[in-house]
């Protein structure tokens, strides 16, 4: 795969965030469940909002999290999705391209607006989504630019893909030619609620289109319908050739069907707003895949960027993460490792 035109292609929902910061009250006033995801209408979406005096919009999206991370270390890549040809549709594609990222999917001329999210933060740093999917829900087979997966090393999926209408017609679709091609699909579990809304069909289709797993120890958890993090694990490397599951301060757990790994996290001064944690752990995860480092320190580097992430407010790197993980980088090219 070295001749491949980009390290990694993400599909995921176009969002752009909006974050505010809110106490505890807020949420039981409005009656949402704190560290969750979502899915409102536009009018319940609009009516938090209406609520909160100071709110900052960032362009987000889990896949689109990630692939900025990994482009922010230096690394190239493309992201498919949804945009209506707005205000916030024209700002999401300004974002991604200044990040250095292949951004070519035709905009919804008509009709749905731009996602976006309401990212609730309280004090304790924990988030809680409310996400109106608008121009996402567009998101067809016919969008995607095949050619894009073809001449990427790496997939990359979200698991918020499945609650958009034409997922699994798409997921398949990727999926072959990715294995057609010789490339490898990652995807990332996203949030334990999406897990619970589409749990048979994520567990079916990730059996056998699936090379790479990201989750939290709660996706994994539901994923499987089991008590411990442990019994997950297990059945995870049965389904998956590598799987590479946070753990929060617990740090992380990679594993591949014959080895178990299980890292520390980085140490953080203070945890401002833990929100795209794990889209960037991915990142550095699959930067050190993708440049044949050993699990090991794939896992390292993700941890590098979650943590760099969490210490400040929004998804986007306040300086570059090739900066940040310098010393790490040097031992990655040094490193003589593949990964299969």
């Amino acid at each position: 795969m070295e001749n491949s035109h980009f390290d990694i292609v993400a599909i995921g929902n176009a969002i752009m965030d909006v974050l505010a910061y809110v106490d505890d009250a807020f949420l039981v006033t409005h009656a949402l469940r704190k560290g969750t995801m979502c899915l409102v209408e536009t009018e319940q979406a609009n009516y938090l909002r209406s609520y909160i005096p100071s709110q900052r919009e960032i362009p987000g999206g889990s896949a689109a999290n990630t692939v900025v991370g990994f482009s922010a270390l230096g690394g190239k890549t493309a992201f498919i999705g949804k945009v209506a040809d707005d205000s916030l549709g024209r700002a999401f594609i300004r974002d991604i391209n200044a990040y250095g990222v292949h951004f070519a999917t035709r905009k919804l001329s008509n009709g749905l607006s731009t996602a976006y999210c309401l990212v609730l933060i309280t004090p304790d740093a924990q988030r809680t989504m409310n996400t109106y999917l608008g121009a996402c829900q567009t998101l067809h087979p016919d969008d995607i630019d095949f050619e894009l997966v073809r001449n990427a090393q790496i997939t990359y999926l979200e698991g918020y893909q499945w609650d958009i209408p034409h997922a699994k017609e798409l997921m398949r679709k990727v999926a072959q030619v990715a294995l057609e091609s010789g490339s490898k699909v990652a995807l990332s579990l996203s949030d334990f609620l999406c897990v619970d809304r589409h749990r048979t069909a994520l567990r079916d289709w990730l059996r056998f289109h699936v090379d790479i797993l990201f989750a939290n120890e709660i996706e994994i958890i539901s994923l499987y319908q089991v008590k411990t993090f442990e019994e997950a694990l297990y059945f995870a490397r049965r389904d998956c050739s590598l799987v590479a599951l946070t753990r929060g301060a617990k740090g992380s757990v990679v594993a591949t069907p014959d080895t178990v790994q299980v890292m520390a996290s980085e140490p953080v001064a203070k945890v401002v707003d833990t929100t795209g944690a794990g889209d960037l752990f991915a990142a550095g995860f699959l930067y050190g895949l993708t440049r044949g480092g050993s699990t090991s320190l794939c896992a390292r580097l993700g941890s590098l960027c979650a943590a760099e992430i969490i210490n400040h407010c929004g998804v986007r790197p306040l300086r570059p993460f090739s900066d940040h993980v310098k010393a790490h980088l040097s031992e990655l090219d040094s490193s003589k490792k593949t990964i299969e």
